[in-house]
């Protein structure tokens, strides 16, 4: 399963997301989209999410803490304990050894991040 990982601020637009999100997919068929779970009933995520038609997994804050990521941000790591709310929601979803393929993406607006991670061979 390939799925791309979502941070976004109370402020992101679903043009942010989508944008993002098109910038990381790019040449990857997706198969899911992940974000923490506090971001559930975001207007901006559903609105986006709705576009896509993709099933969208809310990740627990603790399941997140410890996510090994490629990059990181001061903010992700005080709030969520990983560096990249964007890298650790798509690990987290992808399951068991999962790895990204790249590092998270950042909107041009700087309002949300998209990563992509595919599920490890058991």
């Amino acid at each position: 399963m390939i799925v791309a990982g979502l941070g976004f601020s109370s402020n992101a637009t679903a043009d942010s997301l989508r944008a993002v999100f098109h910038a990381a997919a790019t040449s990857h068929a997706i198969n899911a989209i992940a974000t923490v779970a506090d971001k559930e009933g975001s207007p901006a995520l559903a609105r986006f999410a709705q576009d896509l038609a993709l099933p969208l997994h809310f990740i627990a804050p603790a399941d997140l803490a410890g996510q090994r990521t490629l990059t990181c941000s001061n903010r992700s790591r005080a709030k969520y304990g990983t560096g990249s709310v964007a890298e650790a929601s798509a690990l987290a979803a992808a399951g068991p050894n999962a790895r990204l393929l790249s590092p998270r993406y950042i909107s041009d607006d700087r309002q949300a991040t998209c990563a992509i991670a595919i599920g490890g061979q058991t």
